[in-house]
């Protein structure tokens, strides 16, 4: 068995541990990174929130909703503790973040799905490429059977982002059961949220409520979304304290295996009538573009290589970031 996890890792904070306004606004800013790759079906914001350095403290915080020392505290009328407990400040801001990407980006990443696939998706693939060797490196030593976990996480990705969406009811017990499911996924490094939305047959539905501010919709979502992140925080929490680097395996393997939905060229093989009465299409198929056009190098492949070279060093970027010396909190302490 694994030791527990080391925290002495820099990206592991306590709960309540205290931190600058200037520190909060960043992790406004690392919520607006997750909710910005949230919004792409293909890309997790649970791999910006790990490049980020924020991942192990979300998922402690919001497991803590579910522990008998955060209702002890509430059932003594000591909601400054619980509020501590459960790192209130942090997930506000973090929130905060994740939903303004999601309300100001959505218009944008809608467009660009329909009118520039190409350039998103390249971008995105370089973003996750970029992301696998940065998660690898937090395995503190690579092991057979940390190869293997690693195998079968990126398979498991590989074969799910093959399925096929279905057509689903927009009822309000199947938008929470849908949002309990897609949470799961999406606080996953390298299983989309999206996706599962997609899927299930509820990702127009869900980004065209956005864009329309049809709230009825979005709350449901919303409570499906709280129940599954607390209940799956509890498992993931688990499996960070007793196997670690098992457990970054198989985060690593799911983005590999991810790659197989962000690739930027598809043929579409069927497609279906949306809500709106537009063709979508449900089955693709990856293919190589061809190298040549009218007699030269094919552009696309070049602008594609050149914006995808930009979504690796905006990780490396952010990962950098997150990895500097925290000397702000010495001095806040």
């Amino acid at each position: 068995m694994e030791s527990t996890v080391d925290n002495t890792d820099s990206a592991v904070r306590a709960p309540g541990q205290k931190r600058t306004l200037f520190q909060y606004l960043l992790v406004s800013a690392r919520g607006f990174c997750m909710g910005a790759a949230d919004v792409v079906p293909g890309v997790s914001g649970g791999t910006m929130a790990f490049i980020l350095g924020i991942y192990e403290e979300l998922i402690n915080s919001i497991r803590m909703v579910a522990r008998p020392p955060f209702w002890r505290a509430v059932t003594r009328l000591d909601f400054g503790e619980a509020m501590r407990l459960v790192n209130v400040v942090f997930l506000i801001f973090l929130a905060l973040g994740v939903f303004a990407a999601i309300f100001l980006l959505a218009p944008g990443i809608e467009y660009l799905l329909v009118h520039q696939p190409i350039i998103i998706w390249s971008f995105f693939f370089g973003l996750v490429l970029a992301s696998v060797f940065v998660v690898a490196q937090r395995v503190s030593h690579w092991q057979v059977h940390l190869w293997l976990a690693l195998a079968g996480g990126a398979v498991a990705a590989y074969l799910i982002v093959g399925l096929v969406p279905v057509q689903t009811p927009n009822t309000w017990w199947f938008l929470v059961l849908s949002g309990a499911i897609s949470i799961c996924a999406m606080i996953l490094p390298g299983i989309s949220g999206s996706f599962i939305l997609v899927l299930l047959g509820k990702y127009q539905f869900i980004l065209s409520a956005v864009n329309q501010r049809d709230v009825v919709p979005i709350l449901w979502l919303a409570l499906g979304s709280s129940i599954g992140l607390i209940t799956f925080a509890q498992v993931l929490g688990w499996l960070f304290r007793h196997y670690r680097n098992a457990t970054i395996a198989v985060l690593t393997g799911f983005m590999i295996g991810s790659l197989r939905k962000v690739w930027p060229w598809k043929e579409v093989l069927d497609s279906m009538v949306d809500r709106h009465g537009e063709m979508v299409p449900i089955v693709e198929r990856n293919i190589l573009p061809p190298l040549m056009a009218g007699g030269s190098v094919n552009m696309e492949i070049l602008i594609a290589l050149g914006v995808g070279l930009v979504g690796l060093v905006v990780v490396l970027g952010l990962e950098r970031l997150a990895t500097a010396p925290d000397t702000s909190t010495e001095q806040a302490r």
